[in-house]
């Protein structure tokens, strides 16, 4: 009985002196509730690159309404970038600020690196999107660089529900890219126009993206003539042919500017396509020189 007595004091003993020690070098005073360090203050969130969403893309983003999936599930929306606007400013930037033009430019290069080309060349639209205004009060300061697949460039387009990221979705071979056309026209005006194989009869073909000068959006004729002198210029490089007075005797052009929104916020990348306005072909005409080119009679 002794003995146990003994033993369950030298235990108590040793607890003592180990919570002893634990005082004396930790500096604790004795009450455990406030030795804790205090939390930091939630910061706002910051959306991350790479990944998907399912819902359509918003101009705006709140944590709410974030919710990420991987790319390998169905989505209508992938994340190529995220960047910060560096300028400090009270309200959120407007569309045709010039903060927004210079998330516009960056989202722009940075998705080219991402896709493996200009995203022009694919059936894709590029947009920015920011931080709700609660979110900007709450001191975020990220841009975001959303990319969606479209079923065709033209005004008709709808967003496609697609599985897989886009990331080099644009290195040959790649389905997305555009290519040759068949115009839908009404007294010589194109209307529409609709992807076709290069082997089967067209009148039409994608020949690149010009980029425009920053000038106000085009509104009467004279404000057409550089974006057609533009895409001129772009089949010329294309085909293989001169950029000379006779260019024009040898295609037409089909020019497709952004819209005015997307205009204002800074995209002034021009879709340029040859036109043969009295001829259909069952080739590529990239590289096809004069030879495949050659200069109209009428």
């Amino acid at each position: 009985m002794r003995r146990a007595l003994r033993l369950a004091v030298a235990t108590m003993l040793a607890v003592a002196a180990t919570l002893t020690g634990c005082a004396g070098t930790g500096g604790s005073d004795g009450d455990l509730t406030d030795d804790w360090a205090p939390m930091g203050r939630p910061g706002p969130f910051t959306p991350a690159a790479g990944v998907c969403q399912v819902a359509d893309f918003t101009p705006t983003v709140g944590l709410a309404a974030y919710a990420p999936v991987g790319c390998d599930v169905p989505h209508r929306v992938e994340t190529t970038h995220v960047g910060t606007f560096t300028v400090e400013r009270p309200d959120p930037p407007t569309l045709d600020s010039p903060q927004m033009r210079a998330a516009f430019a960056e989202c722009d290069t940075r998705t080219g690196g991402y896709v493996g080309d200009d995203w022009r060349a694919g059936r894709l639209r590029l947009s920015v999107a920011m931080p709700t205004g609660a979110g900007w009060a709450a001191g975020a300061r990220w841009f975001r660089c959303d990319l969606t697949e479209l079923t065709t460039v033209e005004p008709a387009a709808t967003v496609v529900t697609r599985t897989g990221s886009l990331r080099g979705a644009l290195k040959p071979p790649s389905r997305l890219r555009l290519g040759c056309q068949r115009t839908g026209r009404d007294a010589r005006r194109v209307q529409t126009l609709t992807p076709a194989d290069c082997a089967v009869a067209h009148d039409a073909e994608f020949v690149g993206a010009w980029a425009a000068p920053d000038r106000p959006y085009p509104s009467k004729p004279a404000d057409w003539a550089p974006l057609y002198t533009g895409c001129f210029g772009a089949v010329a490089r294309y085909t293989g042919v001169p950029a000379d007075a006779g260019l024009r005797y040898r295609s037409d052009v089909v020019v497709r500017p952004p819209g005015a929104r997307r205009w204002a916020v800074g995209d002034r990348g021009v879709r340029c396509y040859l036109w043969l306005s009295d001829r259909r072909v069952t080739t590529s005409l990239k590289g096809a020189g004069p030879a495949g080119l050659p200069l109209r009679t009428r």
